[in-house]
């Protein structure tokens, strides 16, 4: 027992939830990472994720995976599905990686509440500038993995972040962390993980106005 508030992590695989992550982790134990699929969970909403990629992940941070699944049409349903039996295992918070619009914390809140669970929000309010020079000065890793083809062209997938990005994400009208949907990551080292995770770069795909890339874990590596 560590007499801190049992948590969850609502996680997407990228950046902002294990920056989110990193900075509540001293305050809770943490035990569990929730992620939201697809209608038959062979991707991950938003990002576009396998479970096996998430699997590593969660392997890393010896969290116990939870998935939900359904449609966009029936995430708000799914989510709340998954809550209750997060809830159910006595987990009584869930931290989110939330930055900069109030509709996403509001939302957070209120799907929390019927389950007596409290949303905590490690992020929200923070500059996404300081949050991108956080990140890449914490010895964190992460590729993006999708970015939309209105700012971005196909060779942008795959590249890791660095600071070298930031002018090209200034003169694109890209915001530092890609807060209105621009790019997403994957996660793939955390000073949180107990090793990094070495990934495979397979197919590169416009889908729905993104560039999307597929991924697969290098089994060679090990976990």
């Amino acid at each position: 027992m560590t007499g801190k508030p049992r948590a969850a992590v609502s996680w997407s695989g990228g950046k902002d939830s294990c920056a989110a992550l990193a900075r509540a982790w001293a305050s809770y134990d943490v035990v569990a990472m929730l992620t939201m699929f697809d209608d038959d969970e062979t991707r991950s909403r938003s990002h576009g994720l396998t479970p096996a990629v998430l699997d590593a992940q969660a392997a890393r941070l010896g969290l116990r995976r939870v998935a939900g699944r359904g449609s966009w049409a029936t995430y708000d349903r799914a989510f709340s599905d998954a809550l209750a039996r997060l809830a159910a295992d006595g987990i009584t918070h869930v931290i989110f990686g939330d930055i900069l619009f109030e509709e996403h914390r509001q939302w957070a809140e209120q799907i929390c509440a019927p389950h007596r669970l409290t949303a905590v929000e490690p992020l929200f309010g923070s500059s996404t500038a300081d949050l991108f020079e956080e990140w890449v000065s914490s010895g964190s890793d992460a590729l993006i993995v999708t970015a939309r083809a209105e700012f971005f062209d196909e060779t942008w997938l795959g590249r890791p972040l660095r600071r070298e990005l930031l002018p090209a994400f200034a003169d694109l009208g890209v915001d530092p962390c890609g807060e209105r949907g621009e790019y997403h990551t994957v996660v793939t080292n955390s000073p949180l993980f107990n090793a990094p995770i070495r990934l495979k770069l397979l197919n590169r795909v416009q889908v729905s106005g993104c560039w999307a890339l597929d991924l697969a874990v290098d089994d060679a590596a090990g976990v």
